[in-house]
């Protein structure tokens, strides 16, 4: 299932803060640029509510969804031009972050199938590069990761925008405005967020009740 979604903006390493007001009147710090919690997304901007992600609407910008027939969504992937960002959300402890010890597994993981992984300081902080053997070739992996409050968004890169992150253009961007609903129920700590398509699309790609 495909959805395209028109529109465009831009730019943070783990957090980026900027001062805000705060209800009793002290400066708070929220982030100025996401991927966002839902309690420090700015409004007015139109997004695809996949429960816990919402994606900003990005010009040019693909939202390729897989579902099962019950409409819980088992694999979310942006596509623009020839590259690629395929998005994951993570429950994360109140505490720290997660990002870090994930990557390390990445890295093992991709060790144990025969590929190296190289660490690089890219604009979210540390991320992972990659070449993989697919049955299509030699494919280029970019694994960036970001920390929030109690999540972890994870995203993989591929294509121009695995090896040059300028590339990454309006599939940064939607990364950029990610908003994140982690929703308040304890979850064990890397447990994927839950994603369902929209009811609106679910009914429409159920099949028909037959009487």
């Amino acid at each position: 299932m495909i959805f395209s979604r028109k529109r465009a903006g831009d730019g943070r390493q783990a957090r980026d803060e900027r001062p805000a007001e705060a209800v009793d009147g002290a400066a708070a710090e929220v982030p100025a640029r996401g991927p966002y919690d839902v309690s420090e997304a700015p409004d007015g901007v139109q997004r695809l509510d996949l429960g816990s992600l919402h994606i900003p609407a990005v010009a040019d910008v693909e939202v390729r969804v897989q579902a099962d027939p019950e409409g819980v969504i088992q694999q979310v992937v942006l596509v623009h031009g020839q590259s690629a960002l395929q998005l994951g959300v993570f429950a994360a402890p109140r505490s720290e972050g997660i990002w870090d010890e994930v990557r390390e597994e990445i890295r093992q993981s991709l060790f144990n199938d025969g590929a190296a992984a190289q660490e690089a300081q890219g604009e979210y902080g540390p991320e992972l590069h990659a070449r993989v053997r697919t049955p299509d070739g030699l494919t280029d992996l970019r694994f960036v990761g970001i920390d929030g409050p109690r999540w972890m968004v994870r995203g993989v890169y591929q294509g121009a925008a695995a090896t040059d992150p300028a590339a990454a253009g309006p599939l940064r961007e939607c990364l950029d405005g990610l908003v994140v609903d982690r929703g308040q129920e304890a979850k064990p700590v890397r447990e994927p967020l839950p994603l369902r398509l929209p009811r609106e699309v679910a009914d429409q790609a159920a099949p028909p009740v037959e009487a």
